[in-house]
């Protein structure tokens, strides 16, 4: 297995040493992990998808905006 070093800002590092009791350096392999099955099933999906860059920022605009109506409307 190989090592690797990570650096953490200060308070962060305090907050983790609150909890003793976890092993964080599993807590980092399961993160880094989920990392990659996220970016391996975007990679599938862009392979297969047909949209072009424009039409992917036009339909990420819309549900954006669909988004923030809805939780402006929960929040009345």
């Amino acid at each position: 297995m190989t090592t690797m070093t990570l650096a953490v800002p200060d308070e962060l590092k305090r907050k983790m040493d609150s909890f003793p009791e976890m092993n964080w350096s599993e807590v980092a392999r399961q993160s880094f992990m989920q990392k990659i099955e996220d970016m391996d099933l975007l990679r599938k999906f862009k392979e297969k998808s047909k949209l072009t860059e424009s039409d992917a920022m036009r339909l990420g605009n819309e549900v954006s905006k669909a988004i923030s109506s809805r939780l402006r409307k929960m929040a009345r």
